[in-house]
């Protein structure tokens, strides 16, 4: 399986098996956080079309890959080209313990400090996760996982996956 997709709540653990699988299999990871925003303050989502030509510019130059994210949006459009797809379901109460453990980000953050002022309202988006209707909820995330056609796999525990 050289084409993976890792989606799930924040917090759910999708950077760090990302990475982890990268590191194992020699993959090349795309972070769905760095090209879905735009960098304005108030963060806006950058416009879909402009993420998708990212995406189709990273596949173009590799051809063994993992994506994460929590963008059922953006991971539609991948899915197609996926040989596995990953689904992080773990328990909300896990997501949180996770994000206040998270080390510091310095793609998403300018500093720890500034992670750490986000955390009151990350974990406020995480307990939402079930009752979002929008592409970063559980609902658009089973139904990415239930049209996914190739292997797949639910996690509901931290992943521990070679």
């Amino acid at each position: 399986m050289n084409k993976i997709i890792i989606f799930g709540n924040s917090g759910s653990g999708k950077s760090t098996l990302a990475k982890r699988l990268s590191n194992l299999h020699g993959l090349a990871n795309l972070d769905l956080d760095t090209i879905a925003w735009l960098d304005t303050n108030p963060p806006q989502r950058m416009p879909l079309e402009q993420s998708v030509k990212v995406i189709d510019d990273f596949l173009q130059q590799n051809t063994h890959w993992v994506i994460e994210g929590c963008y059922a949006d953006l991971l539609e459009y991948v899915a197609p080209k996926a040989s596995k797809l990953i689904f992080l379901n773990l328990p909300v109460n896990m997501c949180i313990d996770n994000a206040k453990k998270r080390p510091w980000e310095p793609h998403k953050y300018p500093s720890k400090q500034a992670q750490d002022q986000n955390l009151s309202m990350l974990i406020d988006w995480i307990k939402q996760y079930p009752t979002r209707n929008d592409t970063f909820s559980q609902k658009a995330h089973e139904k990415l996982y239930q049209e996914f056609e190739g292997h797949k796999e639910i996690l509901a525990e931290n992943a521990r996956l070679e």
